[in-house]
């Protein structure tokens, strides 16, 4: 539930609380709001100019940069880096600006990859075939050493500055080892896509089986483990949808899955669940539609009557809502629970 100044106001016409306690919420809710992150003009601000910065450094760099050589690269990387971290400590211990700060930290990981490049060319261990403005968009073995000199990185900035922003660069770097490290295990030439796509969905299980726990180990308010279920998600649910199967059976089993997708995201509170699970229903439906029962003059009515059933469903989950929930996440562990209370007061 979102509040307004207005209702401050309501209240305090209604004599709930006083004109003076209203204004003085209204600062305080105000105040906390800087600091956390939300689609305010402000925010977007932010994280607009971050997101710029990052991407001039990593996917919007241009073959030019080549012409530095591999010490130059590495000494304007350690150059920005020192600058980015510079600028974490001024926003965060003199402005007490925690999402700027967590901007210009996570600046400072995403260097790691173009530091190391520059490292590995200065001294000769690079092999011709591939630059740096390549690291995100093509699959090769040799970026998974970049790769995890960056989750060091990242691991060491958020253990310095405890910001949740810095879990994003940690996790994007995790979907790309879910890419990177079938080549560099089965062959760099390995044509198999099958096998691409079991790899992406076990490493997408084991990012999500990583947030689990950071959700569960999480004793603050802040949120860490948003990106980590975001791309965990994005990696086992991209594996699974592009495999390809002739067996009505497989297709089935692959709706429940998505189905069941839909109620882990209701209970634990994470809509990128509830978002990719509804994407695969659809996707079987349209399948059904389109494939199974294209001449069917039936199909278009049971899918209707399907339609209308789940409708309701939702109108019986809304009145016992908060019964159902409560005994699903009865099923949760403790510290799981406390954040989804915590969650809730909040909303």
């Amino acid at each position: 539930m979102e509040l307004f100044r207005s209702d401050l106001k309501q209240a305090a016409e209604r004599g709930l609380i006083s004109t003076q306690q209203a204004e003085r919420l209204w600062e305080f809710l105000q105040a906390r709001a800087q600091d956390t992150p939300g689609f305010n003009f402000t925010h977007v601000l932010y994280y607009l100019g971050g997101l710029i910065a990052i991407g001039a450094m990593s996917l919007f760099m241009t073959l030019g940069w080549e012409s530095f050589g591999g010490w130059g690269l590495l000494s304007i990387a350690l150059a920005y880096a020192a600058a980015g971290l510079a600028l974490t400590e001024f926003f965060l211990k003199r402005k007490r600006l925690p999402i700027p700060a967590g901007i210009t930290a996570t600046f400072v990981v995403v260097l790691t990859p173009l530091a190391v490049y520059g490292l590995q060319h200065a001294l000769g261990w690079w092999a011709d075939g591939r630059v740096f403005r390549e690291y995100n968009t093509h699959i090769d073995w040799r970026w998974v050493f970049m790769e995890l000199a960056t989750l060091a990185s990242g691991i060491l900035m958020l253990w310095r500055y405890r910001l949740p922003f810095l879990m994003m660069p940690i996790a994007v770097t995790l979907w790309y080892m879910s890419m990177d490290f079938t080549p560099l295990l089965f062959g760099e030439d390995d044509p198999d896509w099958k096998l691409r796509q079991w790899v992406s969905l076990w490493f997408g299980l084991g990012m999500l089986l990583l947030s689990f726990w950071v959700d569960i180990r999480n004793r603050s308010g802040k949120d860490y483990a948003f990106w980590l279920y975001l791309f965990g998600v994005i990696a086992f649910w991209g594996g699974l949808s592009l495999m390809d199967s002739d067996s009505e059976r497989n297709k089935f089993i692959y709706l429940c899955i998505n189905l069941l997708m839909i109620g882990v995201g209701a209970m634990i509170s994470r809509r990128v669940f509830a978002v990719f699970g509804g994407l695969g229903a659809t996707g079987y439906f349209g399948h059904l539609a389109y494939d199974v029962f294209k001449d069917s003059l039936m199909f278009p009515f049971a899918l209707t009557l399907i339609g209308l059933a789940i409708i309701y469903l939702g109108i019986v989950w809304q009145r016992h809502e908060q019964a159902i929930s409560k005994r699903l996440r009865e099923l949760l562990p403790l510290p799981l629970q406390c954040r989804l209370l915590r969650q809730a007061q909040s909303e």
